[in-house]
């Protein structure tokens, strides 16, 4: 009877088994099918982006069609219906809550950021990265039938995709898709699906001649007490510099609705005062994302209001209407920012702008094992203990404060508590 008995366990536990390899094996395919898709459109994206820039600083001229840019943005959105776009905070509540993440996402996004960046708007492109990652995955979820708790991970496999193409950076990609919605919290269950179609997409894009952004941080210090201090403070500094541009681009949007309630007088004003602004300044530095004075940073040689200029600009750009996304500015004022406390005090510029662009992704994000894995992408792994340091002092610092609303701090950043609060 016991030889009976051990029998019928068995049966089940071996369906249970084949039930996990078949879920297994769905997922390979379908992280390598949204990498395959998502890698050729994010190819088509980062080209797009790097024409529209290069034909700006070509034609400075096109600066002055930013409003006009601006009005066929609105535009667009309103004949596809899209009357409150809320971004990557969109994706992410489909992450959480399981929301419609319609297809006309894909090409609104996809036209209007490069619109932005053609006419010098200051904006990244990432968020659009994420929303058209994650719109790709979630409507191809929808189209093959699969579950809601599915659909959630294929979005999350579409947003790793993405960033993934459009970076270069596959690890930092494969862990922000799943550490993104839910701070304290990993959905480990996207790991494999998230990191094939992270590291296929990247191959992909790289095939249609995609760039990664890397950074050369040759020259590292060694890690004693007194060159931890030091960059110690610069890691804190930058927590409170996340703090303040978190706080900036919400209140920037929200004084653009309270002064001026249609977004066509809305957006046409915020290009005239991207204009204004362009021609106070006398240069191009701090329209579109800004990646060659990243550059500058790097060599220490980045003017120092640069980044209070770019978060000025990003904010007035971002709160009007116009797409793109925060975290290029983000890594932008970090440069910068380390660039300037380099200049001050005489330490490593390299290393200094690295931190500061480590740091202040970590704390606008919330993500501190996907800023980290974005540090030894770009920058290399010889600064990890500064690296390692450096995020974890924004993560905790940076409090409780995010660029995208829609994020929860589901644990508390000082004490072993669940706590379930949205960002500030």
């Amino acid at each position: 009877m016991s030889e009976i008995n051990n029998n019928d366990n068995i049966e089940p536990h071996y369906k249970h088994q084949l039930r996990r390899l078949m879920s297994t094996l769905k997922w390979l395919v379908l992280g390598i099918l949204i990498g395959v898709m998502v890698g050729a459109v994010g190819a088509a994206f980062f080209h797009g982006i790097k024409f529209a820039t290069e034909f700006r600083k070509s034609h400075e001229f096109v600066i002055f069609l930013l409003p006009f840019a601006g009005l066929l943005i609105v535009l667009l959105y309103r004949l596809s219906k899209d009357f409150e776009d809320t971004g990557t905070n969109l994706v992410i509540t489909t992450i959480s809550a399981g929301d419609h993440l319609p297809i006309r996402k894909i090409p609104l996004i996809f036209v209007a950021t490069i619109l932005t960046h053609l006419c010098g708007g200051s904006a990244g492109r990432e968020s659009a990265a994420l929303q058209l990652g994650g719109s790709m995955g979630h409507n191809f979820g929808k189209l093959i039938h699969l579950d809601d708790d599915d659909c959630k991970i294929i979005t999350m496999c579409g947003m790793s995709a993405a960033f993934a193409a459009l970076f270069g950076t596959p690890m930092a990609a494969a862990f922000l898709a799943m550490e993104i919605e839910s701070i304290g919290v990993m959905y480990y269950a996207a790991l494999i699906p998230c990191v094939l179609s992270a590291l296929v997409s990247s191959s992909v894009a790289m095939y249609f001649g995609t760039v990664p952004d890397v950074f050369t941080v040759s020259i590292i210090p060694e890690f004693t007490v007194v060159s931890a201090i030091r960059y110690a403070v610069l890691a804190v500094l930058c927590a409170v510099i996340s703090i303040l541009f978190c706080i900036v681009m919400k209140k920037s949007g929200e004084l653009y609705k309270k002064f001026f309630k249609n977004p066509y007088i809305r957006i046409f004003v915020g290009g005239c005062l991207v204009v204004l602004l362009t021609i106070i300044v006398g240069n191009n530095n701090y329209n579109g994302a800004g990646m060659d004075v990243i550059e500058l940073a790097i060599d220490g040689r980045a003017p120092y209001a640069a980044f209070a200029l770019k978060m000025l600009f990003t904010a007035v750009t971002m709160g009007a209407g116009y797409k793109g996304g925060e975290i290029v500015p983000a890594l932008f004022i970090g440069a910068t920012f380390g660039c300037l406390y380099s200049q001050i005090f005489g330490f490593n510029s390299a290393l200094c702008a690295a931190i500061g662009m480590g740091a202040l992704f970590c704390g606008i994000t919330n993500c501190p094992i996907s800023s980290l894995l974005l540090c030894f992408e770009m920058f290399g792994y010889n600064g990890m203990p500064y690296y390692l340091l450096a995020i974890a002092l924004s993560y905790t610092f940076s409090g409780y404060y995010g660029v995208y609303g829609s994020q929860k701090i589901m644990y508390s950043k000082f004490h072993n508590k669940y706590i379930n609060q949205k960002t500030r």
